[in-house]
């Protein structure tokens, strides 16, 4: 039986189940970041979004009344509240590892560290300093992330085109492009090459389709 669910895992993160097809959805965000500034913007701004969405997230209520996770490091409580904040984690998560295992699993740590220590941050600064706080990192990474595609890469993001793609997949996009460019990673023998492929077709698709318009 774990064989089996093993070999389905395998199946799916190598990109044959349309919803789990990785190279399609990293090509698709591939041609909407193809240049350098504007990818670095977003490696420098993706997760800090997501850490200081866990800011505002940590004072909604409880689903399910489960009960709080309370802990104490550097003296101080604090109760890890089983929320949408969760949930999003275990979300999140659980996409990722089901697409690659080892990038997946880097992941899912980065995500849950992101959902702990912002509820410890929101804890400690209190609701109305957390969610101050919290708002002013989203507005100061969300508008680095507008001014790359703007003045860089000279296209709309993709959120407007796909919304939950862009949400749910750029912080494993984001990973995975550091990953290959320290390191050369790659989930799969030529998937970078197949990727870079079919960016570059999107964004050459993407050109004639903007020279129609203006013509």
């Amino acid at each position: 039986m774990v064989l089996r669910f093993s070999s389905f895992l395998k199946f799916i993160s190598m990109g044959r189940i349309g919803l789990f097809d990785l190279e399609k959805h990293f090509a698709f965000y591939g041609a909407y970041h193809s240049n350098p500034i504007n990818i670095f913007l977003h490696m420098l701004f993706v997760w800090p979004i997501l850490f200081s969405s866990h800011l505002l997230l940590y004072f909604t209520p409880t689903l399910f009344n489960l009960p709080q996770v309370g802990f104490a490091p550097l003296g101080y409580n604090v109760n890890l509240v089983l929320n949408i904040g969760f949930f999003l984690t275990l979300l999140y998560a659980s996409f990722y590892i089901v697409f690659d295992e080892k990038a997946g699993f880097l992941a899912a740590l980065l995500c849950f560290f992101c959902w702990v220590s912002g509820s410890y941050l929101a804890a400690l600064l209190g609701f109305s300093l957390a969610w101050k706080v919290g708002l002013a990192a989203q507005l100061f990474c969300w508008s680095g992330q507008f001014i790359g595609h703007g003045v860089f890469e000279k296209r709309a993001p993709a959120l407007l085109d796909n919304l939950l793609q862009a949400f749910l997949m750029a912080p494993f996009f984001v990973l995975l492009e550091a990953l290959q460019m320290l390191c050369g990673y790659e989930p799969y023998p030529g998937f970078h090459a197949n990727v870079r492929a079919k960016v570059d077709a999107q964004i050459k698709e993407w050109k004639s389709k903007n020279q129609k318009k203006i013509s």
